[in-house]
């Protein structure tokens, strides 16, 4: 049985590793075939996006614009929020309501996302249309909002941890020379947490630029290359979810274009996640 077990926990520990290189050889094959028919350059920089209806044009502008447009929002509204939440449980929340409050926020994490498009779509953009009466039912802004508060426990999470892990005696140091306790959050707690803080933010980025069903569901289908929130437009991973329903030929250009667009948010997540890892070495401070 020693020398079994060994090797079951091996088999069972590569399964995540082979099903990451499956993915990873798939995406290659599939976009190199694509990339035969089409030419890179038109590919990356084309500003026009059209494979289904001719004219058809490949150009990936309109939906890595639209994709950071969500993230953009969904940051703006995660991470002072997130960030906010962190200190509070850290340097102000009493221990018996950390018990409380942090599994409730933890909780918004376990929602499905389609539950949130239809948040979306059936209570923030109403709100948004009274305020903005030119806002579409289908807009940027609705989806970018309702992402940033689908990964609010992500940040506040990461972070609060992140602060609890600083040692008890920099603040009481702190305390000693005269500071009052948002001082003590702001120049000596978050600072010393800096790295893990980071982290989480770009973790979050990260989380928002690959989701799919919010952005299916709240922005619309539009591939619109624009700077107005207000506007429908379409992200990367909503175009795989509209071809990827059945109408699409296996082996056309247009279902190529699915790898394509895959391997373009693979690589944005994958160099993201890389730059998370190196900015919590970088920056990390060991007690």
């Amino acid at each position: 049985m020693n020398k079994v077990m060994p090797i079951i926990l091996f088999l069972c520990a590569s399964v995540s590793v082979l099903t990451t290189i499956g993915i990873v050889v798939t995406l290659i094959t599939e976009t190199y075939q694509f990339f035969q028919k089409i030419p890179i350059f038109d590919f990356l920089f084309g500003t026009k996006w059209s494979p289904l209806i001719p004219p058809k044009s490949f150009g990936v502008l309109p939906l890595l614009s639209g994709t950071l447009m969500i993230t953009l929002i969904a940051c703006l509204v995660a991470i002072p929020l997130g960030l906010a939440s962190a200190i509070y449980l850290s340097e102000y929340a009493p221990k018996q309501v950390r018990k409380i409050i942090k599994p409730i926020l933890e909780v918004l994490a376990g929602v499905p996302t389609i539950v949130y498009g239809y948040f979306a779509l059936s209570l923030v953009t109403p709100f948004i249309q009274s305020i903005f009466p030119s806002a579409g039912i289908f807009n940027a802004l609705s989806a970018g909002v309702v992402v940033g508060i689908m990964i609010i426990p992500m940040v506040s999470s990461l972070s609060e941890d992140a602060m609890s892990a600083v040692p008890r005696s920099l603040r009481d140091g702190a305390y000693a020379l005269g500071a009052t306790r948002f001082e003590v959050a702001l120049k000596i707690v978050v600072p010393a947490a800096f790295s893990g803080i980071v982290a989480s933010a770009v973790l979050a980025f990260s989380r928002a630029i690959g989701e799919t069903m919010i952005v299916t569901v709240a922005a619309g289908s539009t591939p619109n290359m624009t700077i107005n929130p207000l506007e429908s437009i379409q992200t990367m991973t909503a175009y795989i979810v509209q071809v990827s329903l059945g109408d699409t030929p296996h082996g056309t250009i247009e279902y190529g274009s699915i790898f394509a667009v895959g391997m373009t948010l693979f690589v944005i997540t994958f160099l993201l996640n890389i730059l998370a890892q190196y900015i919590a070495r970088k920056f990390r401070e060991e007690y």
